[in-house]
């Protein structure tokens, strides 16, 4: 199938192609539960194998293109596989289609949240929920780490990461460094030659006024802008989306506190689609519907900007050593950001036996029995209630 012949292909076939990436992505964003893996997975079934728009080897290049820039990957995928479907319209047809319905679910959510948090239900409702939230996190900081950490410098900036991280170091700061550390690292030859220790202690060196708590009155400007700037430099992991959602909103700007992080969190979970749609409840929260509507533009618009700009250079982006060694070095730093926020976040959620058992039966569930977090996130739910109600 050729892919210039479907984008731009005849007038009559486009609506027809354009009904068929509506369906299909509103579908995939109603009932794709499981984190960006599972996502991409689906797609790959029903546009490679079902349907055949691409065949694996165009896919498995635009997948390798996600990784290459920020933002969602699942997301990115929708949107490339739009755009070889039916040109420009596809992309942003395919794009809106798989965000919107996870969009209005998180949002009933947020609307719920502030309607009814002061309710005892609900405290007991997110007190079970959150420590599974901790365990979800955990399992997917294991899994990627086991993919991202490829070798012995790659360990050593992970944790030199994680001790400038705690120290305050700016986060966008950090991804850019650490991505040059392996590229200056891999050109140079310092693999097998000289210790890198003089490259490793730059991100170790914080940046004045990083860590400091400014707290500052609410703006939907701000509230645009924080979201555009993490949708436009966030690499790696959805779940790397909490340590700057963390630093913005509840360090710096002092917006939110921990646990109502953690409950944009759950809200995030327990919704089909992108992980990304956490700035749709943390935007509702903050600014009602107007802060939904500006959070989710935020954070997904650079999405359709880098894949628009990104789609015609994949051949070589894929090619390319550099952006490969930048890119080991950002996702170890994303994982190190992860692992710091799961820690300061750990501290709110897990904070009795009780939550301390929860966490723990979920991540044995998880990484040993690879049981569905739905599931467990619904569990940890009914055990809140039933602790609500027998103490």
């Amino acid at each position: 199938m050729g892919d210039s012949a479907q984008a731009e292909g005849p007038r009559e076939y486009r609506p027809r192609a354009l009904r068929e990436l509506a369906l299909l992505f509103l579908r995939l964003g109603t009932t794709a539960f499981g984190g960006p893996a599972a996502h991409i997975a689906m797609m790959e079934d029903e546009v490679v194998r079902r349907r055949q728009w691409l065949t694996r080897e165009e896919f498995l290049d635009l997948l390798g293109a996600t990784n290459l820039i920020p933002g969602p990957n699942s997301t990115e995928m929708a949107i490339h596989v739009g755009h070889r479907r039916a040109g420009w319209p596809g992309l942003l047809v395919a794009g809106a289609c798989f965000i919107l319905p996870a969009a209005l679910i998180v949002l009933g959510f947020a609307w719920a949240y502030v309607r009814f948090r002061s309710l005892p239900e609900m405290g007991a409702l997110l007190y079970g929920v959150k420590p599974v939230i901790i365990a979800i996190v955990l399992q997917a900081l294991w899994g990627l780490a086991r993919s991202a950490v490829k070798n012995w410098l790659l360990a050593i900036l992970g944790v030199a990461a994680v001790a400038a991280s705690f120290r305050g170091v700016n986060e966008i700061a950090l991804l850019f460094i650490a991505g040059a550390v392996v590229v200056v690292a891999r050109q140079a030859r310092l693999l097998r030659g000289r210790a890198p220790g003089a490259l490793l202690a730059v991100p170790a060196v914080p940046i004045a006024g990083a860590a400091a708590g400014v707290v500052a009155s609410f703006s939907l400007g701000i509230l645009f802008l924080i979201f555009l700037k993490i949708g436009a430099l966030l690499f790696g992991s959805g779940y790397v989306l909490l340590a700057f959602l963390r630093a913005d909103l509840v360090h710096r700007l002092h917006w939110m506190t921990e646990g109502q992080l953690l409950d944009a969190v759950a809200a995030g979970q327990v919704t089909p689609g992108p992980v990304f749609t956490t700035a749709t409840f943390i935007g509702y929260v903050l600014g009602g519907l107007p802060g939904a509507g500006l959070a989710t533009l935020g954070i997904f618009l650079p999405a359709f900007v880098f894949v628009a700009a990104s789609g015609p250079l994949v051949p070589r982006l894929r090619r390319s050593r550099t952006a490969g060694a930048f890119l080991d070095g950002v996702n170890v730093a994303s994982l190190a950001l992860m692992a710091v926020v799961t820690w300061h976040l750990g501290q709110a959620a897990i904070v009795n036996l009780t939550t301390v058992l929860l966490a723990a039966a979920s991540a044995i569930l998880l990484l040993r029995f690879h049981v569905n977090s739905l599931w467990l996130i619904i569990g940890g739910a009914a055990v809140g209630l039933l602790s609500h109600l027998l103490w």
